[in-house]
């Protein structure tokens, strides 16, 4: 008969080989969403295929300098602008995403220009107030996407900023790749959203207040429309919104999404109530797109569904490398954080590793992305270590991460030069962490020590007890590591923390079933001066509640010294269950072993003062029903 482990290493080694042996299957991309690419996708054409203007504004002569100018052609987004030369002395109109006609070798953004007066044969004529750079605001050809390179590797995970990218290479086939459409159709699905897709409107007013007017005809609570924000000539969104509704902003300082705009549309349909529709004019780069969907459509959807908190979740992240802030505009860098044993500090916590140039036309820094970092407005580089708030967007059980940082192979100690070491002295904490009861959690796992999957056990028992700090008597976890299924490995850091680092509570995750490699009880049997074998008692009925499996622990739990050490299971939730089976006594527990000599349950009077013998079933009774204690200070 096979052990639960080994049936299911054969069941997924079957399932493997007959993944390989199917043949893949075409998708429409817009079914995509969720599902896993058979193979690579390379990109067929370099993007941009032409040189391509970052921003509304002018292609002109750089060394011409300031100066009234002839405005000979325009330029804009799926116009080839083939034949066109711009040369000294005349420049050309260009939109965002449009193409550099030739000779141009700068953009100068409509901001630094002054239109001027017609002739009389109706040319136009513009003010260059600046003098532009060679190459400024200008993308070369295959800067974002070079031809025939790997934009998705097999077994990729399809989301929304997949599918956007995808969109971006072709995936589907039309004149104009819109891949903004896609990516924000998928993201809306994601977050449980009927979505009605209106297609793609012209640059006219008419073709926009006809969209408008279908998109509030059906019903919808959110109106999101992609490009034609920013400064160009034929940017209509906002005098469309203006018209049809409030506008309550036009644009932020943030860095991708600058010209956000966001309204609030009244319907007016006398067979229906009256209701308000939220309009968000998304920026048409695909990047300050989805970034400001993340930010602002996403609580805003949250907030209409009924959700107490909106807001997407925060957390603290180190930077794994230096990284350079705006002074002008707060910025939301792409990343990618994990939870690691050491995050370069000697604690366990989130380290965070960009995805690259951050450009707001380029998609792929959005590509497993999941996490935004709120980049301080300072414009000075920001060291390896520093720490910094992350947004988290996406789910993190999925990483890009080659090999994970574990206590066996941490994070190099060149990218935290100030940080401490897993292994350095804990008496070498600050005074602040000094709490009454320190605890390490050790995960004990061949899997985990070498990299080759995630240590989900470690960060549940940190939460746990972060959550129950209180009830333990002010806990901290001081410590963590991560060794692999061998004795004398586990044995060493146990003594470790148990004889010098003085920790009052040791947890051991995993290692406790029936495999040969499953050796924790033996390596704590072995350095244990006491048994402890009620607490795994109370853990094991605990635990029979929810798997008969759990009659195959071994787990075991005794004191050395003045430290507690007690063997978990290696599940996430076994861990959250067997600690909260042993909360009533645990906070007692570890003030006997320092010598309080109180024999006393809970809720129960010391020993010489105890009336009936029944005492003691009583007070269990009371305290396993959460009660408090009458005894405690």
């Amino acid at each position: 008969m096979l052990q639960v482990e080994e049936a299911l290493a054969a069941v997924l080694s079957a399932a493997a080989a007959s993944a390989a042996a199917r043949a893949a299957e075409a998708v429409p991309l817009h079914d995509a969403l969720g599902l896993v690419l058979a193979e690579d996708v390379r990109a067929p054409d370099p993007l941009p295929p032409f040189r391509a203007s970052i921003k509304d504004g002018y292609a002109v002569v750089a060394s011409d300098g300031p100066g009234e100018y002839p405005v000979i052609t325009e330029s804009r987004a799926g116009d080839d602008a083939l034949g066109v030369v711009v040369t000294p002395g005349t420049v050309a109109y260009v939109t965002t995403g449009g193409p550099i006609p030739d000779g141009a070798d700068a953009v100068v953004q409509v901001e630094d220009t002054e239109q001027l007066a017609g002739a009389p044969d109706g040319s136009k004529r513009v003010r260059i107030l600046v003098r532009p750079t060679q190459g400024q605001d200008i993308r070369n050809v295959g800067c974002d996407i070079q031809k025939d390179s790997v934009v998705l590797k097999s077994s990729e995970h399809i989301g929304p900023a997949e599918i956007g990218l995808l969109a971006t290479v072709g995936v589907t086939t039309v004149k104009i790749r819109d891949s903004n459409r896609a990516m924000l159709i998928a993201a809306a699905i994601q977050h449980k959203c009927k979505v009605v897709d209106l297609g793609i409107a012209k640059d006219t007013e008419e073709s926009l207040k006809e969209h408008m007017d279908a998109a509030l005809s059906s019903d919808a609570d959110i109106i999101l429309t992609s490009g034609g924000v920013s400064m160009g000539d034929r940017d209509l969104v906002k005098p469309c919104l203006a018209s049809m509704g409030k506008i309550h902003f036009e644009k932020i300082r943030m860095k991708p999404g600058k010209p956000l705009t966001f309204a609030e549309i009244v319907t007016e349909d006398s067979s229906k109530p009256s209701k308000k529709v939220l309009a968000f004019g998304l920026p048409g780069n695909p990047v300050s797109c989805v970034v400001c969907f993340n930010l602002f459509v996403v609580p805003a959807i949250r907030s209409l569904s009924g959700w107490s908190n909106p807001h997407l979740p925060r957390v603290h992240a180190r930077l794994l490398h230096p990284l350079r802030g705006d002074p002008h505009r707060q910025e939301f860098h792409r990343a990618v954080i994990r939870w690691v044993p050491d995050d370069g500090s000697g604690r366990p916590g989130y380290v965070a590793e960009s995805t690259g140039q951050q450009a707001s036309s380029r998609l792929l820094s959005m590509k497993s992305a999941n996490a935004l970092l709120e980049v301080p407005l300072v414009g000075q580089m920001l060291e390896a270590g520093t720490s910094m708030q992350a947004i988290l967007i996406s789910d993190m059980t999925s990483s890009p991460f080659d090999k994970l940082p574990t206590a066996s192979n941490p994070l190099p100690s060149h990218l935290f030069p100030s940080a401490k070491s897993v292994s350095t002295d804990l008496s070498q904490v600050p005074a602040s962490q000094n709490t009454e009861v320190k605890v390490a959690i050790l995960t004990v796992s061949d899997t985990v020590s070498l990299g080759a999957g995630p240590d989900r056990s470690g960060p549940r028992a940190i939460s746990v007890v972060n959550s129950s700090s209180e009830k333990l008597g002010g806990a901290t976890v001081v410590a963590t590591a991560v060794v692999p299924d061998d004795v004398e490995k586990i044995k060493n850091i146990l003594v470790k923390w148990s004889d010098i680092d003085r920790v009052s509570l040791i947890l051991t995750l995993g290692g406790t079933g029936f495999t040969p490699r499953d050796v924790t009880p033996e390596a704590t049997k072995s350095v244990i001066e006491k048994e402890a074998p009620g607490l795994t008692y109370v853990m094991l009925q605990e635990s029979l509640k929810v798997t008969p499996f759990a009659m195959l622990s071994r787990a075991t739990a005794g004191i050395r010294g003045s430290t507690l050490i007690i063997n978990m299971p290696g599940n996430p939730n076994a861990v959250a269950e067997c600690m909260e089976a042993l909360l009533p006594a645990l906070k007692h527990a570890l003030k006997q072993i320092k010598g309080d000599k109180r024999e006393k349950h809970p809720r129960h009077v010391p020993h010489a003062e105890a009336a009936p013998v029944d005492q003691w079933d009583r007070s269990f009774r009371a305290a396993s029903s959460g009660r408090g204690c009458s005894c405690e200070p």
